[in-house]
């Protein structure tokens, strides 16, 4: 294949039926991508235990694609210590190899992979390359070093010629190589009109998005559901995901005895996630860490008010408190929260709409727009 659009992702991959499938909404951004292009490789991960995709997967649609598959790869222990050389020397080779021959170079980090290609990209200072990075941005964030070590790169621009790295928020000090930017997941024609209420005598109704994983902090949302059903508040949870957590959860909904409020879902397609949000009247979402926290935007589109924590883009997302709820992972404070928008429905209805507002600037028509013109 001469000529191609290459991209270098550290993202695990499942070959079926044809076709190379990965994380879903990760594939989705790629599929704007390649709607511009003529031909496309691939250096990732290819899972060789895995021979059925995921439900949460979705294949690259595209009809030029070709696959170089590598060796994953970490230091956590001593075996992968001492074969991790042999594995990174292979990686080197063929990014090298495909970086030379591309005709558009597109990074995805951060990453092991994606450190990878920061150091092997500088060498070739004349191609057209563009990044994604998809953690969190912020200067003064508590990162492991080979992430800082990235975003060092990325953003010199004496290291990183003829690059435009894409990062989630205006940060300050940035260079020209870097392009605030919010990937988007809804098109204009998903612009219901949605009017949601609050009252005390209904049931209010939580979600949770996202991983069920320590880092998203799932357990936070299911304290809240005890202490207001303790305080008479007719409330249920939805919780759309699926992870190392969730049998602790489930019994963790044993032990406070909410089994009839707590619902799990599991991996679930985009379209049942929507319907979800839109009934939903707040999302509950207290991560550590955040690149783009998909969850946040896509629940502010349907009106759902957000109440997360102020980490990475978060606190500009939600306006710094005028279109959802910026809390620590304390369940009082959160379910007093929701206690005084159930008393104050005019207040849910103001925010409810901000957040709307906010999240329908970015729809997946101006986000290929944006694309096109970095290609």
């Amino acid at each position: 294949m001469r000529n191609p659009f290459l991209i270098i992702t550290h993202v695990n991959h499942t070959f079926h039926n044809g076709k190379y499938y990965a994380y879903g909404p990760y594939i989705r951004e790629m599929n704007i991508w390649l709607n511009h292009v003529e031909n496309v490789k691939v250096i990732g991960v290819l899972n060789p235990n895995a021979s059925i995709p995921r439900a949460i997967d979705l294949p690259y649609e595209h009809p030029n694609i070709s696959f170089i598959p590598i060796p994953a790869f970490n230091i956590l222990t001593n075996k992968e210590r001492f074969i991790a050389p042999i594995k990174i020397i292979k990686i080197i080779i063929y990014c090298f190899i495909a970086m030379k021959n591309a005709n558009h170079i597109h990074l995805r980090c951060p990453g092991n992979v994606g450190l990878i290609g920061c150091f092997l990209q500088i060498l070739f200072p004349h191609k057209t390359k563009t990044a994604k990075y998809a953690g969190n941005w912020d200067p003064v964030s508590k990162q492991p070093w080979s992430y800082r070590l990235q975003r060092f790169i990325l953003k010199s621009a004496f290291l990183t010629k003829n690059m435009m790295a894409l990062v989630y928020g205006n940060w300050s000090n940035n260079t020209k190589n870097i392009k605030p930017f919010y990937t988007a997941s809804y098109s204009e024609m998903d612009r219901l009109d949605i009017q949601k209420s609050i009252h005390s005598a209904n049931q209010v109704k939580l979600v949770f998005v996202g991983g069920l994983v320590k880092n998203k902090r799932p357990e936070i949302g299911l304290e809240v559901v005890y202490l207001l059903q303790k305080q008479g508040v007719n409330v249920t949870m939805t919780f759309c995901g699926d992870g190392l957590e969730r049998e602790r959860l489930r019994e963790k909904v044993l032990n406070l005895q909410i089994q009839d409020q707590v619902h799990f879902l599991g991996n679930v397609s985009a379209e049942k996630v929507k319907a979800v949000l839109i009934e939903s009247h707040f999302l509950i979402f207290i991560s550590k860490s955040e690149g783009w926290p998909k969850a946040v935007a896509e629940a502010m589109w349907w009106g759902c008010i957000p109440i997360t924590s102020p980490v990475s883009c978060v606190p500009e997302m939600v306006g710094f408190g005028k279109r959802g709820e910026l809390l620590t992972p304390n369940p009082e404070s959160i379910s007093k929260c929701i206690i005084n928008y159930i008393c104050k429905k005019r207040d849910y209805l103001k925010v409810s709409k901000k957040a709307m507002e906010w999240s329908r600037q970015y729809t997946l028509e101006r986000f290929e727009k944006d694309i096109k013109s970095l290609i």
